[in-house]
């Protein structure tokens, strides 16, 4: 069985879409990431947790699949925000500007951990005052990392993007079946 830690409604969709058959599984981490350290293992490090965490409730021969998302501007880490000013602020920063999108991947089974990240580069066009309260008041902004969703209203900033779209929504497709085959798992037979 493939358990997904994570109560992620883009990530459930992502694992559908490619035909995993699942059930989700979640605890509760401390997401808190040690700012002197690097994001990428800091993002691999919370993905790990992720899985281990509701490891002690599967069987052995489940395979546990969980992922952590940031977005990084110019040193920055841009989480979910916590305020419609906090999300404001982000789009602002992100406005005109390329930033990076970092998935912490995660498949453990029993005592086999596979853990990577993936970044994907985004740009965005340049967005007024106007257009960003107008998005923020949607609410789709309050709970996506960054305050935006690249597959929702938000498409309409991404002016490029270099690496995996998925990886955006939160769940890079094309590394996450490359893990799954390590175990035995083959999207497509």
């Amino acid at each position: 069985m493939i358990i997904l830690a994570s109560k992620s409604p883009r990530r459930q969709e992502l694992m559908q879409l490619i035909g995993l058959e699942f059930q989700v599984m979640t605890e509760d981490v401390d997401e808190t990431m040690d700012p002197s350290l690097p994001l990428k293992e800091e993002i691999k490090r919370v993905s790990t947790l992720k899985a281990a965490a509701v490891q002690t409730a599967c069987n052995a021969d489940d395979i546990i699949v969980a992922a952590d998302t940031m977005v990084a501007i110019d040193g920055r880490r841009l989480g979910k925000p916590k305020t419609e000013a906090d999300a404001m602020r982000m789009l602002k920063m992100l406005s005109g500007n390329s930033h990076d999108v970092i998935t912490g991947l995660t498949v453990m089974q029993g005592d086999r951990v596979e853990t990577t990240s993936v970044v994907t580069q985004v740009a965005f066009r340049n967005l007024s005052d106007e257009e960003i309260r107008a998005y923020v008041a949607t609410g789709e902004p309050m709970d996506k990392a960054g305050a935006y969703a690249v597959q929702g209203k938000g498409s309409i900033f991404v002016s490029g993007l270099i690496g995996d779209y998925f990886n955006v929504m939160g769940l890079p497709l094309c590394t996450l079946s490359g893990l799954l085959r390590k175990f035995g798992i083959e999207i497509l037979k």
